[in-house]
């Protein structure tokens, strides 16, 4: 084995030669590189160099896993899409997750073959950098899949990739949370704009009833005058 003490190379030796070495100075010898050929032996502190591993390790920052989420809508424009791709595709470049949504809104719900295609779609554009942790899957209004990135050697993306996106940046994080109301908040509007309309005649015939009593009252040369604006 070869054996090292500091930074100092002692050399190859056998293994009897090598303990009766850290003995001497008080010390351990301990396998640093048993791959190695010869294999490589540190006379150490064995207390010490356990406490420095271990500090070394928690020391090293954890690679994060991130998440980020890409909406879709059916019908949507064709301009729109390839951004959208483009940015996913980004995503999974820079080794981050990513789960892609697609919405159905109204009568879109009779026609869910419409928004499968689609996800088959979005899955073979971005089939170059990514593999499929979850196929798309339909719960409530949503078809979602899950797409994880495929080793950097291995990837090879379709669009153009941007730089690396900020770690706080969200795909339209709001942008289709509350479109399952819009339908029935414009159907209030239009009852609102309705009963609104209704309630005009109703006004106007009042004023001209006022208007009638005030001609009434002024003709009548037996009573008071009204004056208008009193």
């Amino acid at each position: 084995m070869r054996v090292v003490h500091g930074d100092a190379q002692l050399g190859v030796m056998n293994t009897h030669e090598a303990i009766r070495l850290a003995k001497q100075r008080g010390l351990d010898l301990v396998e640093v590189s048993s791959n190695a050929r010869p294999p490589v032996c540190k006379i150490v502190d064995y207390g010490k160099y356990k406490y420095d591993q271990k500090k070394l390790k928690k020391d090293v920052p954890k690679k994060l896993s991130r998440l980020k989420e890409v909406k879709f809508r059916v019908g949507i424009d064709p301009h729109d899409y390839k951004m959208k791709v483009t940015r996913a595709e980004g995503f999974l470049v820079h080794q981050g997750k990513v789960r892609i949504q697609l919405m159905f809104r109204g009568r879109q719900m009779a026609h869910k073959e419409i928004g499968f295609e689609l996800m088959k779609e979005i899955k073979e554009d971005l089939t170059g950098v990514a593999h499929i942790d979850m196929e798309p899957k339909l719960a409530g209004r949503h078809i979602t899949m899950m797409l994880s990135p495929l080793p950097a050697h291995l990837q090879k993306p379709k669009f153009k990739v941007h730089e690396e996106p900020p770690e706080d940046e969200d795909e339209d994080e709001d942008e289709d949370e509350d479109e399952g109301d819009d339908e029935g908040d414009d159907e209030g509007d239009d009852e609102g704009d309705e009963n609104e309309v209704r309630s005009r005649p109703n006004e106007d015939h009042h004023h001209l009833e006022v208007e009638e009593e005030i001609e009434h009252l002024e003709s009548d040369d037996g009573r008071p005058k009204l004056k208008r604006g009193s």
